[in-house]
């Protein structure tokens, strides 16, 4: 693999004095593993020219960028990575977060994968936050349906469902809303749908919106442009109540590592056919 590297001694991470390369050589190590949860789907990224104190924003169409690839849907150019080169590619154009939509380019309209983004209100305790995830998995357990769990980098964890293939984004974005309800429901003094801050004091935000076409939510494996440059984390559920969400990051990465995603493509399971 060979990337031109402009400003390699460029730091991005001020607090922890990480530079562009250090972002460059994590990115470079990780995908292997992190390119079967991106590539030939369509991104969404977060780039910070002058480090993750500066401005960063989010960016979903190619632009003038020419190591990616295009696609149109419905009137609009987007673009996506098919190999390690192109998404290490994307990190020295200054991206520092991947995100993904939840289907792939030869099925826009089937999605694939559905994300839980539990996000806690800052009073609430990490004991408790482990406890309600649990609940959350278990909602799952009784529909049948296999999940995995990843830090998210930030105050909560991520619960991902894998689906060979789903009729349609209605269909997907109302399953989805539904499992965030019946846990809203069973438990409403943890759990919320409703995304107003002032409604969420003191519980979790179950969001399940990133279910829909054009949502995205960040990728396994993916840097956050935060203060410690944590990882979104893929870890095995016995794990949970050791790892912290923000526990994961890309100088201690190597000790995380784990195969308790290997299986993720393998499931069969079928939605609204």
């Amino acid at each position: 693999m060979e990337i031109k590297i402009t400003n390699p001694d460029k730091i991005l991470f001020p607090k922890e004095k990480l530079t562009k390369l250090d972002l460059i050589k994590y990115y470079y190590d990780i995908s292997e593993k992190m390119l079967p949860f991106v590539k030939n789907r369509f991104l969404s990224v977060i780039r910070c020219h002058d480090g993750v104190k500066g401005e960063c924003f989010f960016k979903k169409h190619p632009a003038s960028d020419k190591e990616v690839e295009r696609k149109k849907y419905k009137g609009e150019d987007y673009f996506y990575v098919k190999n390690e080169n192109q998404l290490v590619y994307q990190v020295q154009m200054g991206t520092v977060e991947f995100h993904t939509w939840g289907s792939e380019i030869t099925s826009l309209k089937k999605p694939s994968v559905m994300v839980f983004d539990l996000d806690p209100d800052e009073k609430f305790s990490l004991d408790k936050l482990r406890e309600s995830v649990l609940k959350v998995k278990s909602v799952l357990d009784e529909l049948k349906l296999k999940s995995f769990l990843k830090t998210s980098g930030g105050k909560g964890y991520h619960i991902v469902v894998p689906f060979k293939s789903c009729k349609n984004w209605d269909v997907f974005y109302d399953f989805s809303r539904q499992i965030a309800t019946v846990c809203e429901n069973k438990w409403e003094k943890e759990f919320t749908t409703n995304i107003r801050k002032e409604k969420r004091r003191g519980k979790i935000f179950v969001d399940y919106l990133r279910n829909n076409i054009g949502a995205t939510c960040v990728a396994p494996y993916s840097v956050r442009a935060r203060d410690g440059a944590p990882v979104s984390m893929p870890i095995p559920w016995k794990k949970l109540e050791s790892i912290k969400p923000n526990e994961v990051n890309i100088k201690n990465y190597k000790k995380y590592l784990n195969d308790s995603w290997s299986d993720f493509f393998d499931t069969n399971t079928k939605l609204g056919f």
